[in-house]
């Protein structure tokens, strides 16, 4: 949310992703800006909720034996104790959201602009949004052990 406040300040890429979104300053305050921020907010935990297993790969191990350790095998427990912290850094979640942004959230956002027949300023603008929030969000992931 924070990035989004920034993101789309009319001082950085608001009035410009107004101008390609075909949007007024008068049409954006007739909306109910409680329920869209609301709203945007569930949005985002749901998103934060699918990124662990894209950014963390030890979810890989902890999903392969049922999310339960007591069905655990030793094994599960020597590999958890040698690569607990493997890639555990807020650098590598930064990579992985950011892959994430490139790889899922532009093609999502890029098709669904092309049949709504809006410009590339439109798609690279909402889908740069997605590319820093979700490498800031991937770092936080992984890094905060």
């Amino acid at each position: 949310m924070v990035v989004g406040f920034i993101w789309y300040h009319p001082k950085v890429f608001g009035n410009a992703w107004m101008q390609a979104a075909g949007l007024t300053e008068a049409q954006l305050k007739g909306g109910n800006m409680l329920k869209i921020f609301a709203l945007a907010l569930l949005l985002a935990f749901l998103l934060a909720t699918a990124l662990p297993g894209i950014v963390i790969h030890q979810m890989g191990a902890y999903s392969l034996m049922g999310a339960d350790e007591g069905n655990a095998l030793p094994s599960y427990f020597a590999f958890v104790n040698d690569y607990k912290d493997a890639f555990r850094t807020f650098k590598h979640g930064t990579l992985h959201g950011i892959l994430t942004g490139v790889f899922v959230a532009l093609p999502i956002l890029g098709t669904n602009a092309l049949f709504e027949r809006k410009s590339a300023k439109y798609i690279l603008i909402n889908s740069g949004y997605w590319i820093v929030s979700l490498g800031i969000m991937g770092a936080i992931i992984c890094g905060w052990k």
